[in-house]
C-alpha cells in the first residue's frame, strides 16, 4: 500500500504531512535511528516543547515533528520510526523509506547506539543510499566509554564519506556540533559523496541493466542504483508510492519490465534468484558494516568482540537460534505469568479489603445505593481488577523485554524469524509484537 500523492509528493512537507514552518526558508530534516539508540532524546533535547504529534497519513504509525533554531536559521527535524532498515518489510519501515524518497527533506540524521555501533551501520549505509546529505550521530559515547569501547569519528567519517557527530544526548554533549554539521552540510549546494556499498558482481550488472531507464524515467528525483535494486528484489510498497507520488508507473512500462526480466534472467543465470536476492543484498550491508566497524572501533577488552562474534553464533544459527529462542522467551513467559500470581493475590486482597471499608463508609452515612454501586462497585472495583490483574505481569515482562533489547537479543529475534514471517508477507520484527500481544491476553 503505497501513501498518497497528496501526502508523500514533492510538496508532502506542506500537505500531507502537515510539516509545520516559521517560514519558507526552514530546512526539513529527517530524524532515523534504529530503536533505543537515544533518537527521541536527542529530537527532545533540540526542539523542546516545539513539537507536533500525530499518525503518518494513512498508516497507525505514531509521527513527530518539532521546531529548532541553529545559527540564525530554523530547522524543522521529523523524527521517523525507529527502524533497523529500509526495506519496507513493516509499516514503520515503508513509513521512513516513503519519507526520505518524497518528503521533500532537505537533510537526514541518522542516530547510532556507540555500544552497538555495527548493528546500526545497516541503516547508515542504506540511508547514504538514498540521502547523500547524511550526518551520522554516534550517541551513547559514554555508556560505550563505561564499557572500554572507542570509536574513532574522524575515521568513521573518512570511511563513510559524511560527517559524523559523536554525542551524549542524555547529558546534553554533542548536539551542538550535531547541528553546525547539519547547517553545513545543508548550505553546501553540492552534496558529499559518501560511501557505496558494492554488491556481489551478478547483482552490480543486474542494476546496471536497468540505470539507464531508470535516469530516464526518474529525472534524477532519486537514486536509479537504489531503485533498480528495489525492483530487482521485488518491492510493491515503493512501486505502488512512485506511481502516486512522482507519476512515474514503472509496472506499466514495458521497456523497464522486459528490462528488469532480462535482469533477473541474467541473475538465476549466475546462481542468484529472486528468493535468495535479498539475502545477499543484506549480507553484504551487514559485511560492509562489519568492514568499516573493524577500522575505527576498538574494545579495551579483547574478548568483547569475540564474545559478541560467539553469541551471534549461537543466537543466529539456523540449527540453535530458534531452538534458543524458544527456550528463552518460554522462560520469560513462565516468569512473567508465575511471578506475576504473587503480587496480583497481593494487590488484590489490598485493594478489595479497601472496597469493603469503603462500602462500610457508605452504610455508615446512609448512602444511596445507587450511589454506593456506582462509585464503589461500579469505578472501584473496576479499576481494582484492572490494576490487581494487569500491572504486575506488565512490571516484570517490559523490564525484561527491555535488558533483552539492551542487551542486542531482540534484533537477532527479528533476523532470525524474518525469513519465515515474509512469508506470510510480515517481517521478523512482528514476532515482538506477537510476545506482547500473548503476554496482554494471558
Amino acid at each position: 500500500m503505497g501513501l498518497t500523492k497528496a501526502s508523500t509528493g514533492a510538496g508532502a512537507a506542506d500537505s500531507g504531512l502537515t510539516i509545520v514552518r516559521s517560514s519558507p526558508e526552514d530546512a526539513v530534516i529527517a530524524l532515523a535511528g534504529n530503536p533505543n539508540v537515544g533518537k527521541s532524546t536527542v529530537f527532545n533535547a533540540l526542539t523542546g516543547m516545539r513539537q507536533h504529534t500525530g499518525n503518518w497519513p494513512g498508516k497507525t504509525v505514531g509521527s513527530a515533528q518539532g521546531q529548532c533554531e541553529h545559527g540564525g536559521r530554523g530547522y524543522v527535524l521529523v523524527d521517523l520510526p525507529g527502524t533497523y532498515s529500509l526495506m519496507a518489510h513493516s509499516a514503520e519501515e515503508e513509513v521512513a523509506r516513503d519519507f526520505l524518497c518524497f518528503g521533500g527533506a532537505d537533510g537526514a540524521v541518522v542516530v547510532c547506539d556507540a555500544t552497538c555501533l555495527e548493528r546500526n551501520l545497516n541503516l547508515v549505509l542504506q540511508t547514504l543510499e538514498l540521502e547523500p546529505r547524511t550526518v551520522v550521530c554516534v550517541n551513547l559515547l559514554d555508556e560505550a566509554e563505561k564499557k572500554g569501547i572507542r570509536v574513532d569519528l574522524k575515521a568513521l567519517s573518512a570511511r563513510l564519506g559524511v560527517p559524523v557527530v559523536g554525542a551524549a544526548a542524555a547529558r546534553g554533549e554533542g548536539l551542538d556540533a550535531l547541528m553546525d554539521a547539519v547547517a553545513t552540510l545543508t548550505a553546501d549546494p553540492e552534496p558529499p559523496a559518501p560511501m557505496e556499498v558494492r554488491y556481489l558482481a551478478s547483482i552490480e550488472r543486474a542494476a546496471a541493466v536497468l540505470a539507464p531507464l531508470l535516469r530516464e524515467r526518474l529525472g534524477g528525483r532519486l537514486p536509479e542504483r537504489w531503485v533498480a535494486l528495489r525492483l530487482l528484489d521485488d518491492d510493491p510498497s515503493l512501486l505502488d508510492a512512485l506511481a502516486d507520488t512522482l507519476d512515474c508507473d514503472l509496472r506499466a512500462d514495458e521497456a523497464v519490465q522486459a528490462a528488469v526480466a532480462s535482469a533477473l534472467a541474467e541473475l538465476e543465470a549466475a546462481g542468484v534468484g529472486r528468493e535468495a536476492l535479498k539475502d545477499r543484498i543484506v549480507s553484504c550491508l551487514v559485511l560492509a558494516a562489519e568492514d568499516v566497524c573493524n577500522d575505527v572501533v576498538t574494545y579495551q577488552r579483547e574478548d568483547y568482540e569475540r564474545r559478541d562474534r560467539r553469541l551471534d553464533k549461537i543466537l543466529t544459527s539456523r540449527a540453535t537460534g530458534i531452538p534458543v529462542m524458544l527456550l528463552l522467551l518460554a522462560g520469560v513467559f513462565w516468569l512473567t505469568i508465575t511471578g506475576a500470581n504473587y503480587p496480583s493475590q497481593l494487590l488484590s486482597d489490598g485493594l478489595f479489603w479497601v472496597q469493603d471499608r469503603l462500602t462500610d463508609l457508605f452504610t455508615y452515612f446512609n448512602a444511596p445505593d445507587w450511589l454506593h454501586g456506582a462509585l464503589v462497585l461500579g469505578v472501584y472495583r473496576v479499576l481494582a481488577w484492572v490494576v490487581s490483574v494487569m500491572l504486575p505481569p506488565m512490571a516484570i515482562f517490559f523490564p525484561i523485554f527491555t535488558l533483552l533489547e539492551d542487551f542486542g537479543y531482540l534484533p537477532r529475534v527479528a533476523f532470525v524469524l524474518d525469513h519465515a514471517f515474509q512469508k506470510a508477507k510480515a517481517c521478523g520484527k512482528q514476532a515482538l509484537t506477537m510476545c506482547l500481544v500473548d503476554i496482554c491476553t494471558h
